[in-house]
Order: C-alpha cells, then structure tokens, then sequence
C-alpha cells in the first residue's frame, strides 16, 4: 500500500468521526495529505518506508495564536482540542504504526497551522502572491502546497489557495522557460564542445549536468508542471507522456557516460537533438517566433513575449 491509499484508508477509518465529534470545528479545518514526501506526489516505494511512512493525514487550519479565532480559524483552545483528538487516534493499522504525536503539533501529520505551512512555502502567510513572488518561490515548493489531496475542506480553507497555486502565471512561466533556454544554449550547444576542445573532461561533464537540468525544468514548464525536488525530477519527467519519456532517457545518457573523443561526438549529437525537439515545441506552442537551431535565440524569442513590462525588461535570467 502507498502513502497516500494508507493515508485516505486511516482518514476514512478513523478520521471522519473524529471530526464528525467536533462539528464546531469541522467547518475550519481542511482533511487531507499534501507538503513534502514522496507520498504526497505518487511516487513512494517500499524504499520510502524507511522514514516518514505512517498511517496518518493532515488537518490544515488558520490558527490564531493570540485571539478567540474566527468563523474561518481556530483559536489556540480549539487547536489544542484538535491536536488532543487526533493524537488519540490508533496508532496501529494496517500493520503500519504512527508515533505519538505532541501535544503541540508538528511533522508532517496532525493539525498543520496554514499560515505557517504557507509562509514557508511561499513567503506569505494567506499564499497570495506578486508576479515577483512567483518569480522567487521556488517550484518545489509551490508543488507542495498543491501536490497530494484534500478529501474535505467544507469552509473551504485550504482549496481555494491551491486552486489559486496550481500553476504559474503566464508570464511567469515565459521568463522561467526564457532562462532554461538560454542556459541549455551556453551549457550545451555551446560550452561542451569548447571544454572538450580545451580537454577539460570534467568541466565538460559539468556543462552535461548544466544541459541536463534546465532541459528537465524546460519540459515541465513546456507541460505547465511544477518540478519537484531533483531526486524526483526524472521520475517527473517520465509522467509527461512520448515528450518527455523520451527526453528523459537521452537526458540519463549524457550525464552518465564518458567524454571520451568518440562518446563526446556522440553526445554533441545528442544535445543538437534535444534542442531540436525542445524548439519544435516552441514552434508548435507558438512560443517563439526565431527561426533557427539556436536555443539562445528562442530564449529571447519567448522572453520577448512576456506582456508585463517590468518582468520583460528583467534579466532573461532572473527566472532561474
């Protein structure tokens, strides 16, 4: 069973009439499991079992620390009442333990404050954000407040920011894909090669990983996806249909082989395809408007098309 099955099986259990006990504070409290872990993308094995696995959900609500909360927070006496009621529940199932969890809250299961939960993903306590804010926050954290589910949120305190979070503001994701652009063209097609040249193997090796990775961001940004972390990336990646199944199998190949004279040749040819694939999907995205095989040249071409002034006139690079 994964995390999130096990989670929603628990909830389903146990979790429903705990809340169903607490009809005053059913109405500002979120049920579900979402932030950071494997589990909450999908992507937890028996190997993920090793840490953070138990059966177990989230109850995120707006605490108010120093007042007698409102019709949308709880007031510390009522989380302090959640927190109690939760850490009642058994700590067996399925043959899975949950730890005792503190009277204070904490980890990853349990009352989750959002305020807190939101400011360290995003920088804001609410997770409203300027096109500046968008620009800053990184991706995988954007993906934690989204990622998993909610199972229920009758006040809705939690599902509208997440609708609100799903993804990137248009011109948010041009300037991020303007600068993976621009770093695929410096690292790849241009610095690979040059460092070869010069006999710089490992320098080479480094301007690989450098292709690779903003290759990574750019197809996620290509499929309106938020990358994860970079121990998930791949695995991503692979979920983004024929596109990126394939990029991702070139992409393994060029960071994990040599720089040898013939393998480096080949390698050159697998970059040049790669940024052929990247541009036809620009073309096709009507993203660009350069007419070429250099990927600097879109990169600008996609920045040129950010409608927001200030965020256009930034660096190409301030995205990434």
């Amino acid at each position: 069973m994964n995390g999130m099955k096990l989670a929603k099986a628990y909830y389903d259990a146990y979790g429903q009439a705990m809340l169903a006990q607490l009809p005053d504070l059913a109405g500002k409290v979120a049920a579900g499991l979402a932030g950071s872990g494997s589990e909450c993308l999908g992507y937890d094995d028996d190997i993920s079992q090793d840490h953070d696995f138990e059966p177990g959900f989230c109850l995120f609500a707006f605490v108010d620390e120093t007042g007698d909360g409102t019709a949308q927070s709880l007031s510390r006496r009522e989380a302090f009442a959640l927190e109690r009621a939760y850490a009642k529940l058994p700590r067996e199932f399925e043959g899975y333990s949950r730890p005792l969890v503190s009277p204070v809250g904490g980890g990853r299961r349990g009352l989750i404050d959002l305020s807190e939960f939101l400011r360290n993903a995003t920088g804001t306590p609410d997770g409203r954000l300027t096109l500046q804010d968008w620009l800053r926050v990184p991706e995988q954290s954007l993906l934690e407040v989204t990622d998993g589910a909610v199972w229920a949120d009758p006040g809705q305190i939690f599902s509208p920011i997440r609708e609100r979070l799903a993804y990137l503001p248009e011109d948010v994701r041009r300037k991020k894909l303007a600068g993976c652009l621009l770093l695929m063209a410096q690292a790849g097609q241009y610095n690979y090669t040059r460092c070869i040249r010069h006999g710089e193997t490992g320098a080479a090796q480094m301007a690989c990983f450098e292709f690779a990775e903003n290759a990574v961001h750019a197809a996620h940004l290509l499929e309106k996806r938020y990358m994860p972390y970079y121990k998930w990336a791949f695995k991503s990646l692979r979920s983004l249909g024929a596109f990126g199944a394939e990029l991702a199998d070139d992409l393994e190949g060029l960071i994990s082989s040599g720089n040898d004279a013939e393998t480096a040749e080949s390698k050159y040819f697998v970059i040049e395809d790669i940024a052929a694939r990247v541009i036809d999907r620009l073309i096709d995205d009507q993203l660009t408007e350069a007419n070429c095989g250099d990927l600097e040249k879109h990169a600008y071409s996609v920045n040129d098309g950010v409608q927001d002034a200030q965020l256009r006139n930034m660096h190409v690079l301030s995205g990434v």
